[in-house]
């Protein structure tokens, strides 16, 4: 029988849906269990207290989720698939439902380590992964159907590695990169303003609303975008909503975006927090680093060395993080957090318009770095939009010269 599933739970809630949650936090450890000596004063086991509470922090943070000690549905989904192993279960694609766990992100490693394509590392099993999975049964003369079962568990364990010297997701991604060409013109990018419809987010000093500032900062990233040939989509506008990150998600995936930009301002309790963070898809636990997006991380990285040379803001640091956006993108996310609306000197700053125009230039900047690469040899917060295009101008020429004469004779 499936246990219910929550809704929202937190601190004080009580039923059969704690019970379940109780019950995984003890499979993952994060939970421990009373002893019998215990058990005349041991806490009923379908209440959330204060041990469930800090046991669901502990869990969050190790896999990179919100860490607010709330089980909603994204931490929910982590935490019932993390009781699975590979080959606990019958493994297959099924359509608008994705099977989701711990198995299947194992599944992915393994089928990258054999030199197969499922995609991202993400723990979810989609179209991409049957694939992957089909083309390792076909090769070794399984019948692709596409199931993990008993034969395809004895095919993975009869074989190595055939990828070293590193994650062979990274070095496909930036392979990809690099084949795909330096320019941004003829890129799509999704902006993602945050919250939105009758979500405000944040509200702080000076009158500033999350919301609105985030679909600002991304109408002012659009027009720089736009300027150089790209294509930027929305995930919501002034009136509509963009739903949930996963609904988010599906959009940009819909979109068959180049690259997922979410904005968004922070707030802490104190109101002693201030400066800029970026977040990318990653376990920040992960050794491998197999379920890492490198591309993601050098977005993050030099947004943010942009954003700080060009604002004055603190630098809040690079993380990984396996939030939704994140996660269920097929390209690249970043998140980009600018501030905190209740401190009030990051306030002053974001009420300037021109703090806004300075951290928009420096998404333009470092998305172009990402795809100039190892041929980018610019100091942060140095090039300006002004120079990109002779920047690229110089970039063609250098490859014109470096591919030689055309058959006419004519520099190529």
């Amino acid at each position: 029988m499936t246990p219910p599933q929550p809704g929202l739970l937190r601190r004080g809630d009580s039923g059969p849906a704690v019970a379940a949650v109780r019950e995984r936090l003890l499979l993952t450890g994060d939970l421990v269990a009373p002893s019998e000596s215990d058990a005349p004063s041991a806490p009923d086991d379908a209440v959330y207290d204060e041990h469930v509470e800090q046991a669901v922090k502990s869990f969050q943070q190790r896999r990179g989720l919100l860490v607010d000690g709330i089980v909603g549905r994204s931490t929910y989904a982590v935490l019932d698939g993390a009781r699975w192993a590979l080959g606990d279960r019958v493994l297959r694609y099924v359509p608008e439902h994705f099977i989701e766990g711990d198995d299947v992100a194992a599944l992915q490693t393994r089928l990258v380590e054999l030199g197969f394509r499922p995609g991202k590392v993400d723990g979810m099993h989609g179209p991409t992964t049957d694939a992957a999975l089909r083309a390792f049964q076909a090769a070794v003369g399984l019948v692709p159907d596409g199931t993990v079962g008993p034969d395809t568990m004895r095919a993975f364990l009869g074989l190595r590695r055939s990828v070293s010297g590193g994650s062979a997701n990274a070095l496909r991604e930036r392979e990809q990169i690099r084949r795909s060409g330096f320019s941004l013109s003829g890129r799509t990018i999704l902006l993602d303003p945050g919250h939105g419809g009758g979500d405000d987010g944040a509200r702080g000093a000076n009158g500033l609303v999350e919301a609105q500032l985030a679909l600002d900062l991304a109408r002012r990233i659009e027009g720089r975008l736009s300027a150089h040939g790209v294509n930027v989509v929305f995930t919501r506008t002034e009136t509509t909503d963009g739903g949930s990150d996963e609904e988010r998600a599906a959009f940009a995936n819909s979109c068959d975006a180049d690259l997922v930009l979410s904005l968004h301002t922070d707030h802490s309790a104190s109101g002693s927090a201030h400066g800029a963070a970026t977040y990318f898809y990653g376990h920040p636990d992960s050794a491998a680093h197999s379920d890492w997006s490198v591309i993601g991380e050098s977005f993050a990285d030099l947004l943010l060395r942009e954003v700080v040379a060009r604002t004055g803001l603190t630098d809040c640091r690079t993380h990984a993080r396996t939030w939704p956006l994140l996660r269920r993108t097929r390209m690249p996310a970043v998140r980009l957090d600018f501030g905190y609306l209740d401190h009030q000197g990051d306030a002053d700053a974001l009420a300037d318009g021109q703090t806004l125009d300075h951290v928009a230039e420096a998404v333009v900047v470092a998305l172009q770095r990402v795809y100039l690469g190892e041929a980018d040899t610019s100091r942060t917060g140095v090039l300006r939009l002004d120079d990109l295009r002779r920047h690229l101008e110089t970039m063609r020429a250098q490859q014109a010269r470096a591919a030689g004469p055309t058959a006419d004779g004519t520099n190529g």
